[in-house]
């Protein structure tokens, strides 16, 4: 499985990214050197979205499509996915 996932940065910024495993990439975000240079100057992150792909190429169009709208369409996103879990 692939996750296109949106991470919340200190800064109130977003960033968007794709991976196989949720946790160790949060992990990598948040304490190594093999997060993205985008998020290091922005420790901590959180995760505020994820959608699950069974293929990596389905992850890549949709991180795409995700990346290409802006921050308040972005947010709609999150916060329509926060609404159906309730």
């Amino acid at each position: 499985m692939w996750y296109v996932y949106i991470l919340k940065c200190n800064d109130q910024t977003l960033y968007t990214g794709i991976t196989t495993d949720l946790e160790r990439r949060l992990e990598e975000h948040n304490t190594s050197s093999r997060g993205a240079k985008y998020t290091r100057s922005r420790r901590p992150v959180e995760i505020v979205y994820s959608s699950k792909f069974p293929h990596k190429s389905a992850a890549q169009k949709e991180e795409y499509r995700i990346k290409k709208l802006n921050k308040a369409e972005k947010l709609n996103i999150i916060k329509n996915i926060s609404s159906n879990k309730n």
